[in-house]
């Protein structure tokens, strides 16, 4: 297998998954942990499949390819591991800003970033696992932002579960239905919808509160 051939299997290990199980037996789980732990955990993998591949996962444990509960486990390892790693690198570019002096950044602005993520950071951090991307910068900026470390531990735990678990165990039980494997894409694009419209009717609330309480 050449550079090429590996990278398309690793951007397409969704759709290709059952092909790597036959190919390579028990190491896909290493080979899924890999994904899920760089996709969290490095801000220059978020094009790596999340959602898509969980589901797909939990499918094909449904059949006895793979065990549901350790594919579970190890990928909530991987998941809560690859967040702190980038809560850390994110905290350790922070701090590194705060204590120079750079023009260009808006220390100010940085400090009320910390205040934001110390009151709703908790809920950015769990809802940010079901949006694409944002799951990805979510753990960096909640260290940049130099959010308390058992804050973000909670959360980020607590995301964990959530996104593994429904993702994983959705696939087990209804993975292998015709018209939702048929229809995944479109499945994928209801949740992150879901995940995304409160968060907006939030921030809308408050803009509206915000904007009448000036004009009162």
């Amino acid at each position: 297998m050449d550079l090429m051939q590996l990278l398309d299997m690793i951007l397409h290990v969704d759709k290709m998954l059952g092909t790597v199980i036959a190919q390579y037996g028990t190491l896909v789980y290493a080979v899924l942990f890999a994904i899920v732990f760089c996709e969290t955990a490095f801000v220059i993998f978020p094009f790596l499949p999340g959602d898509s591949l969980l589901f797909i996962a939990g499918a094909f444990s449904a059949t006895g390819a793979m065990n549901p509960w350790i594919l579970i486990i190890l990928l909530v390892i991987a998941s809560i591991s690859g967040n702190t790693v980038n809560y850390w690198i994110g905290s350790l570019i922070g701090h590194k800003v705060m204590e120079r002096d750079h023009k260009w950044i808006d220390k100010n602005a940085l400090r009320k970033t910390h205040e934001f993520y110390e009151k709703h950071g908790g809920k950015t951090v769990v809802l940010a696992r079901f949006i694409p991307i944002v799951r990805t910068f979510a753990p960096f900026v909640a260290g940049f932002s130099d959010m308390t470390h058992r804050t973000f531990q909670f959360f980020n735990v607590a995301g964990a579960l959530l996104w593994i678990l429904s993702l994983v165990l959705s696939g087990y039980f209804f993975g292998n239905i015709p018209f939702v494997r048929d229809h995944l894409n479109a499945i994928v694009l209801v949740g992150v919808g879901a995940a995304i419209i409160p968060i907006l009717l939030g921030v809308g609330w408050k803009l509206a509160r915000s904007l009448f309480g000036k004009n009162a």
